[in-house]
Order: C-alpha cells, then sequence, then structure tokens
C-alpha cells in the first residue's frame, strides 16, 4: 500500500479503533456490571478504568509519535524493550486474544439472532454454529478482497451501531430514578458478591474485554496516511467509547435495580429498553447489536492478520505468514487465524459456559501485551530516549508511563491466578512457531534471560494442564 490512496485516513483509523472496541461487550454491560458487583463499585471501577486506560491510550499515543519508525503496536513496542521472545509472545497473546475473542462474537452473534430464530438458541446449537462457519469464510474473502475496502466498510457499520446507543442513552436519561440508582449503593443486600473491594476486582475483567481495540489505529500505523493520526485515532476513539459504556453502564442501574439486571439474559441492554419502552426496544438493541458485531467482526480479523503479517515482516514469526495477495492483504495470516476460529466454533458445541468464558480468556491473553506496551513507555521516559530537547514532557509522560504500568500489573492481579495459568496454556505452544522464525535467518532461539522466562511459561503450562485434568482449574 505505497499510494497515497490506498492509506488510511483519520476517519477510518478512528473508526477501527470504535468499531473493534464496540463489538458485543457493551450491549452485555448492565448485567455483567450487575452480576459482579454493586453500584459504588461500579463508580469506583469505572475511575480506575478510565484512568489507567486513558494512561494507556496516551501512551499508545507517544509511543506511535516517538518511535514512528515501529509498526505493529504492541508487538513492536515488546520487541523494541524487551527483546525478539518478548515481541514474539505479545503478538501471540495478542492474536490469540483477537481470534478467541472473535468465537465469543459469534457465539453471541447467533444467540442474538437465537431471540428471532429460537433455532439458534445460545448461539452453540448446531445450527448456530453452520450459520457462523458460513459467516466466517464471507467475511474471510471479503477481507481477502482488500484491506482498504474492509476499512470502508467498517466505517459504515461503526455510524449505524453507535445510533441505538445514542438513543438508548436517551431513551434512559428519562427513565432513570435516583431512588432505584441509590437503594442499595453497596450491595449489602446481595452478601454473595463479596466486600467492595472484591467487587472492583470482579467487574475489572469485564471492564478490560469491553475497551479491548484500544489500541487498533497503531497495530495498522504502517497503513495510516499521516503517522500523527495514528495517536490521534487512538485518544478520540477512546473517550468516544468510554463516554458511551458509563452511559449505559450508569442509567441501566437507574432504571432497575442491581438484583434485576444481574438476572438478566445477554444481550441485557435490550431487556432494559424493553423495561422502559415495551417490545420494540427490545428488537431495535438486537438490531444494533447484530450490526455492531457484523462490524466488531470485521475489525478483528482485519487486526488478527496484521499482527501476524507485521511480526513475520521483521522475522519473528515464520516467512509463510508474511505472504500478501494481489490485494495486499496478509493471505496466510488470514487462513490460519480464520481456521482457528473454525475449530472453536465446532468447540462451542461440546462445551456450556462459552461467552463468558471465552471472554475472560481472551482479555487475560491481552493483559501481556499491555503490559510490555506501558512498560516500553516508562523505560523511554525513564532512559530519556527521544526527550533530549523536551524535559517537561519527559517528566509528564514518565508519570503517565508509571499509571499505565501500575494499572496493567492490577489488571494481572485482578484477573486472578486461574487465567493467569491458562494464558500459560496457550502461551507455551507458541514457541514452535517462533523457534521456526528464529531458524529461518540462523540465529539462536533463546538469550539467557529468554530461557528463564521461557522456563516460568512452561511451568505455568505443566500447571495448568493439570488442573484441568485434575478439576481445580476449570475453563
Amino acid at each position: 500500500m505505497s499510494d497515497s490512496s490506498g492509506k488510511l485516513k483519520l476517519g477510518a483509523l478512528v473508526a477501527l479503533v470504535v468499531g473493534s472496541m464496540i463489538g458485543g461487550g457493551i450491549f452485555s454491560l448492565p448485567q455483567n456490571m450487575a452480576a459482579s458487583a454493586g453500584v459504588g463499585a461500579v463508580l469506583i471501577g469505572w475511575a480506575i478504568t478510565a484512568v489507567g486506560m486513558l494512561t494507556l491510550a496516551f501512551v499508545f499515543q507517544t509511543l506511535a509519535n516517538r518511535k514512528p519508525d515501529l509498526d505493529g503496536g504492541v508487538y513492536a513496542y515488546a520487541k523494541a524493550g524487551f527483546g525478539d521472545y518478548m515481541g514474539f509472545s505479545s503478538a501471540w497473546g495478542y492474536w490469540i486474544s483477537a481470534w478467541l475473542g472473535n468465537v465469543g462474537y459469534f457465539v453471541l452473534l447467533f444467540s442474538t439472532l437465537g431471540y428471532f430464530f429460537p433455532i439458534f438458541g445460545e448461539g452453540n446449537t448446531p445450527a448456530a454454529v453452520i450459520g457462523a462457519s458460513v459467516l466466517l469464510w464471507a467475511v474471510h474473502f471479503l477481507v481477502l478482497r482488500g484491506i482498504k475496502e474492509a476499512a470502508f466498510i467498517n466505517l459504515v457499520t461503526t455510524v449505524a451501531k453507535v445510533v441505538p446507543l445514542v438513543l438508548f442513552a436517551l431513551i434512559c436519561v428519562f427513565a432513570f430514578r435516583l431512588d432505584i440508582f441509590t437503594a442499595d449503593i453497596w450491595a449489602t443486600g446481595t452478601p454473595e458478591l463479596g466486600s467492595v473491594m472484591n467487587q472492583v476486582r470482579n467487574m475489572m475483567l469485564v471492564t478490560v474485554w469491553v475497551f479491548i481495540g484500544i489500541e487498533g489505529a497503531s497495530i495498522f500505523s504502517s497503513r495510516a496516511e499521516k503517522r500523527a493520526d495514528v495517536g490521534k485515532a487512538t485518544v478520540i476513539g477512546f473517550i468516544t467509547v468510554l463516554l458511551f459504556l458509563v452511559l449505559v453502564n450508569v442509567l441501566s442501574l437507574g432504571v432497575m435495580t442491581q438484583p434485576e439486571l444481574a438476572k438478566l439474559q445477554n444481550p441485557s441492554m435490550a431487556a432494559v429498553l424493553e423495561h422502559v419502552v415495551g417490545h420494540w426496544g427490545a428488537v431495535l438493541i438486537s438490531v444494533g447489536l447484530i450490526i455492531s458485531l457484523l462490524g466488531a467482526l470485521l475489525s478483528w480479523v482485519l487486526l488478527c492478520a496484521e499482527i501476524m503479517f507485521a511480526a513475520a515482516k521483521d522475522h519473528t514469526m515464520p516467512e509463510f505468514l508474511r505472504r500478501e495477495n494481489a490485494n495486499q492483504v496478509p493471505a496466510n495470516a488470514l487462513w490460519l487465524t480464520n481456521a482457528m476460529v473454525q475449530i472453536f466454533l465446532v468447540i462451542t458445541l461440546f462445551s456450556a459456559s462459552t461467552y463468558l468464558s471465552l471472554i475472560y480468556l481472551a482479555t487475560s491473553m491481552i493483559l501481556v501485551p499491555y503490559l510490555w506496551s506501558a512498560a516500553y513507555g516508562f523505560l523511554l521516559a525513564m532512559r530519556g530516549e527521544t526527550y533530549e530537547q523536551a524535559a517537561r514532557e519527559r517528566s509528564k509522560d514518565l508519570l503517565i508511563g508509571a499509571i499505565a504500568l501500575i494499572y496493567a500489573i492490577w489488571l494481572l492481579y485482578a484477573g486472578g491466578m486461574k487465567y493467569l495459568l491458562l494464558s500459560a496454556l496457550l502461551y507455551a505452544p507458541g514457541v514452535i512457531l517462533f523457534a521456526k522464525a528464529k531458524r529461518e535467518i540462523g540465529q539462536p532461539i533463546f538469550t539467557n534471560v529468554e530461557k528463564l522466562i521461557f522456563a516460568a511459561v512452561v511451568i505455568g503450562a505443566l500447571v495448568a494442564a493439570y488442573g484441568l485434568y485434575d478439576g481445580f482449574l476449570t475453563l
């Protein structure tokens, strides 16, 4: 995509960020949050998330501007700061997170269609899996036709999915009742939620899930018309989505009580609007969700292929993933991604607790790439690299990087040991591709430090495998 007509403008980059962040998560937010926390904890959790994610958005913006030579976002930052294996792990973890999320999206999409056509059930019936498979390969062949064309369709679906969200917010503002909102602020009536700290911790993985995609523009940095637009798109997209998320979550808690919301079936936004305006509200939200999921699927199929391609371009992934077709689309990376989605769609037929388990696992896989990006932003400011003439900016970026890093570490803690171990199980097999890439350029596989890190990953993976076998860990 060397000619400027093939490059992505600011609007397309913002749509990629918003489109990949607003998928299915926001439509299930009222129930997901109410099942984890009361009103007070929800407000505290959003405050922590807003500050943490905003600093992360600023880190992506700063790195896009200060390191314009690094293409591929989360992957490139981990590699530049912490070596080849960390770079590879970042790309691998991000890739797995992205396609696992897509499987979750397919399940939610057909579960929503089940509202109109009972044959699709909860999204994991044979009919739903066949429907999802047909749709998966339709998206696959659409993307093979060209990134720019797919990005344009993403722009259209992004606009279409924002309309029902705006309508929901406007209607719920008038239906909002302060007495419902303040009835049981600390959820003392539902002691099973635990302490306020526990509630805040439990809602953290849900908040991260709805923000995944914040790095969307930085992944496509090499295809942006102007490098400066990458950082702008990240911050504009983040603020837009944050506003929608908080409005949807907080307004719902003033329309129905927390225990009522916790019992709703997803997409719970549909039930909340139905509670206010009747049946057409549920239909409006369901249609909005279907459009939203189709757009998000497109965004994430693009992101999956792009991250593998970027890593293969500088020899961190094997050479076969570097092949582009005549439309400059990384075809092999796309085939590998969608083959994995297809396999896991079939697995959902035999697994009961699919959507939320997939979401939590996808979220935990992305925590490591976020951690390395935050750490690299902090490291640059600490070393003073690229800040030779900008002392004031350096101290500001040092503070932002420190907050983003603390937040990324807190997320690993909030995610809990279970998801950390399950992540290790998915990280470990990636070494096969890493070793192949290293052999292709005649380099030793690991440095001494990387050997220790890989040993820790293998131990974590073995514990997880034994845990799944023994039953003390469950998916």
